[in-house]
């Protein structure tokens, strides 16, 4: 009965929110590739690292100004999917912690949000590879 009386989330808008900022984001990334193509002279395929190091260094020192949180709040998923948004995930969680010290603060909480998230990855890798070497020896 109480949800007759809730106002409706504004579904249109917060994609479109989402979607702007999120592709802000992959514009700066672009950008950022570019400028290591051209000024530093990395090949394309050797650009995306340091384009990627560079996006997780800037949203880490966003998230311990306050600013990632505030862009999240706005944007919602469009902050959240890109790299970015796991770089926030794992240095909100250090900051929250903080107070209890670097060791038992910061470096046992640091992986707290992002850790099943990399076990996955690493998991989900060393079974597709093995689906692949199976799948060349067969064929």
């Amino acid at each position: 009965m109480s949800k007759s009386y809730q106002p409706k989330p504004p579904y249109l808008m917060n994609c479109l929110k989402a979607f702007v900022v999120g592709g802000l984001i992959c514009v700066f990334g672009e950008l950022l590739t570019q400028m290591y193509i051209h000024w530093f002279d990395f090949s394309e395929k050797n650009a995306i690292n340091p384009t990627v190091a560079t996006l997780i260094l800037l949203s880490a020192l966003a998230t311990g100004i306050g600013v990632y949180d505030k862009l999240g709040q706005f944007a919602g998923a469009g902050s959240a999917v890109p790299v970015t948004g796991f770089a926030n995930s794992i240095t909100s969680a250090a900051l929250e912690h903080k107070s209890e010290g670097i060791v038992l603060g910061i470096a046992t909480n640091l992986f707290k949000l992002a850790g099943s998230v990399i076990v996955f990855g690493v998991v989900a890798a060393y079974v597709l590879g093995i689906i692949r070497y199976v799948w060349a020896l067969i064929f």
